[in-house]
């Protein structure tokens, strides 16, 4: 910081100066606990769905796992929709973004944001933008792993 400000004009000095005294400090640790539980809650509302889906539906623990992530995209998705996921987003931060509801909300953001170009090239052209790039390396990367299994499995290591 002192190299920083030598290259600086006095009057510069000065604002920054004044700038630091009234910056307000960012609370980490409180920001670090909000999205810690509120990340806790969406991961515990998912488990809940999972039991939900072997429960009534007979599902085992490793077929509930795609209903559950397509019921938390949707939801996501819907709470976006209606407004009440961004303000969970302000509040928590990190802590909506991190789990596969962030996801969805990113999509729908896009498409929602868009919609007064209409639904072709507003919602339809804008939606995939993010999600388009998580397909396609999420796919990419899911046939990298299938032909490393495949080859270890045709070595008779697997």
């Amino acid at each position: 910081m002192g190299k920083d400000k030598k290259k600086l004009t006095p009057e510069q000095q000065k604002y920054q100066t004044l700038q630091q005294k009234h910056e307000l400090k960012r609370p980490v640790l409180k920001n670090c606990f909000k999205a810690f539980w509120v990340g806790g809650v969406i991961c515990a509302i998912g488990q809940a769905i999972t039991y939900f889906y072997i429960y009534f539906f007979n599902f085992t623990e490793q077929t509930a796992g795609s209903p559950t992530v397509a019921t938390m995209v949707f939801l996501s998705m819907l709470l976006t929709g209606l407004g009440v996921y961004d303000h969970i987003g302000q509040y928590a931060g990190a802590g909506t973004a991190v789990p596969v509801t962030g996801f969805g909300n990113a999509v729908i953001s896009a498409a929602i944001e868009h919609k007064t170009e209409g639904f072709v090239l507003g919602v339809g052209g804008n939606m995939f933008k993010l999600a388009g790039s998580v397909i396609l390396f999420g796919v990419f990367s899911a046939f990298v792993v299938a032909l490393i299994k495949t080859i270890l499995i045709q070595w008779g290591v697997l």
